[in-house]
């Protein structure tokens, strides 16, 4: 052993120095495999420490496996795998060299405005409802009929959907609302249309229950109608109203058409309404099931209107799949929280939800315009912009020669967080890398200096 290697600290116990070192000597090849190591009093007396110092750093790296003892015969180092450590010593030292900068701006969609959120009226809600004796229970399995009568109200006046209270059921996120769903569903279907592209989240959901997936093709434009009389599957799920991720929105025509196809197919439309509130240039388009509620199952959500963490989201059955639903997960808990529920049928019931719809849709409305703004400021014919019309984000495709992959790359070298959407397809790509740029929760002078960070990074 080179004992001139060895050079004790004052900040960690002398044990433990000996440890890391021949722990490290060891994973580096240094000391090979079944050679033997010192003894404990001749590693005492070199290292001028006691000899319960050494025993503490062998009994150590015996634990851990990096060296055996052989009785009187001594310790003797053990076989580990190489490429591990390799592998190991090759990851640190690319961090090493290429430390990822501090996050300045993050353009992440679905995280709401935190500065104009109703904190003051939230917090006196909330604590209003942990006064009440009902929330000191179990919860309702299928949601509080509070909530339900509430979201009945809200969905008839904003979206003309017209549904009795007691065929919503709450959740706690779109997801598993349509895992719950389709194992009601795949008892009579056994496929199902999905957008391409479209939402990942809701593909994964079909795919745990084992359907087979068909894919509807949409572009920039809208989805291409004309492939459905080559599928097969009677289910499909759409998001009309501002589809993920284009952001185009469905017309009357093609609504029309696909009520009239799922009743020719006596089948159903899975409508995901995740976002419609935030319209920019009109009113928000009338929902599928506010054109026939018994082919529509509609999904909404608070999360990307109010606040993600509070886990709400509701779905609309028609009756045939309601009387299923409630039979075969009658036993089961409720997933979403007792107190959130409460309080958030006192928010709606106090007009405090259509205020807060009302002023964050002019708040977004002025992000949105900044955001536009700035990109074809700096970018002009470098890139397109896609669904600035509504949503909480805007797609950009960009004219360069580049792969989505270095986009993201160049921009976290800049310090701005991006987005792919190259998960959003199955087979209908783009010929361009197109970008996701949330704008939520960003002031807009974060937009202006994102828009700027991103020119460095990728011009």
């Amino acid at each position: 052993m080179k004992n001139a290697i060895f050079s004790f600290q004052d900040n960690s116990p002398k044990y433990k120095q000996i440890y890391e070192k021949f722990k490290s000597f060891i994973e580096q090849g240094d000391l090979k495999a079944n050679e033997p190591l010192p003894s404990i009093r001749q590693l005492a007396d070199s290292l001028h420490v006691s000899r319960n110092t050494t025993l503490m750093a062998y009994e150590q790296l015996v634990a851990e496996g990096y060296i055996r003892g052989e009785g009187r015969k001594g310790y003797f180092v053990n076989e580990l795998e190489p490429l591990l450590f390799q592998e190991a010593r090759s990851s640190s030292n690319h961090k090493q060299t290429e430390p990822a900068p501090p996050v300045r701006v993050d353009f992440r969609a679905g995280v709401v405005d935190q500065a104009h959120f109703p904190l003051k009226t939230w917090r006196r809600i909330s604590n209003q409802v942990l006064t009440e004796k009902d929330s000191f229970r179990y919860g309702e399995p299928f949601g509080e009929m509070c909530l339900r009568e509430q979201i009945a109200a809200y969905i008839l006046q904003s979206r003309g959907v017209r549904t009795d209270p007691d065929a919503i059921i709450i959740g706690s996120s779109t997801g598993q609302m349509l895992v719950y769903l389709g194992l009601v569903l795949k008892r009579d279907f056994s496929s199902i249309i999905v957008e391409d592209p479209g939402y990942d989240g809701a593909r994964e959901a079909f795919r745990a229950n084992g359907f087979t997936l068909e894919t509807l093709p949409v572009y920039e434009t809208g989805a291409d109608f004309s492939h459905l009389e080559y599928l097969t599957s009677r289910l499909i799920y759409v998001a009309p109203s501002h589809h993920s991720p284009y952001g185009v929105s469905m017309p009357i025509q093609q609504r029309h058409a696909l009520i009239h196809w799922a009743n020719k197919k006596q089948g159903y439309i899975i409508e995901d309404d995740y976002d419609s509130e935030f319209r920019y240039t009109q009113q928000p388009f009338p929902a599928l099931a506010s054109i026939d509620s018994t082919r529509v199952i509609y999904l909404g959500n608070f999360s990307k209107c109010f606040l993600p963490g509070i886990r709400l989201t509701y779905m609309v059955l028609p009756e045939p799949l309601l009387h299923g639903y409630k039979k075969q997960f009658k036993h089961f808990e409720s997933t979403t929280s007792l107190l959130s529920q409460f309080a958030m049928a006192k928010f709606m019931e106090e007009g405090e939800w259509t205020r807060h719809i009302k002023r964050m849709r002019l708040v977004y409305k002025r992000k949105m315009q900044q955001l536009v703004f700035e990109l074809r400021n700096h970018f002009e014919q470098n890139l397109s912009i896609i669904g600035e019309q509504s949503g909480l984000y805007v797609l950009v495709k960009v004219h360069l020669e580049r792969s989505e992959e270095w986009l993201i790359h160049q921009a976290s070298m800049q310090g701005v967080k991006v987005y792919p959407t190259s998960l959003y397809f199955i087979k209908n790509k783009t010929d361009k890398p197109m970008i996701k740029l949330g704008f939520s929760n960003l002031s807009c002078e974060e937009i202006q200096l994102g828009v700027e960070l991103l020119k460095k990074a990728w011009l």
